[in-house]
């Protein structure tokens, strides 16, 4: 498997993993995680916990954008020694989104958000 395909899969877990920091996060602010209505506990979440459920949302959101990337530059024959160095910043700029925005730091989170775009973008030129 080649390493652009490797960060697809490194870019899926991460809402998997923020999903387990927000679950410790409704442990934590309401004594137990309610696991019959989860999104209604985690409505109720203020501050990091928020922030949390939040990053996870928007991780969901870059994973299909970037896996679609990916998949373009695969289909047009893009060699994938060209395309790794994008999709490993991407998944670097993913991880520190995630980061910036459960610690609240939002001008770091938007200059990552930032960055995983254009990393999307210049796989889809490249494939072009």
């Amino acid at each position: 498997m080649t390493i652009p395909f490797w960060c697809i899969v490194i870019v899926i877990f991460i809402p998997f993993v923020l999903a387990g920091i927000g679950g410790a996060a409704r442990g934590k602010a309401f004594g137990t995680a309610d696991n019959k209505a989860p999104r209604a506990q985690a409505a109720q979440l203020t501050g990091s916990g928020a922030r949390t459920y939040a990053a996870q949302e928007n991780a969901w959101e870059a994973a299909i954008m970037f896996t679609a990337a990916v998949l373009v530059t695969h289909a047009a024959g893009l060699p994938a020694a060209t395309a790794a160095p994008w999709t490993i910043a991407f998944v670097v700029f993913r991880i520190l989104h995630a980061v910036f925005y459960i610690q609240d730091i939002d001008k770091a989170r938007s200059g990552a958000f930032l960055g995983g775009l254009i990393c999307i973008i210049a796989l889809i030129i490249k494939a072009a």
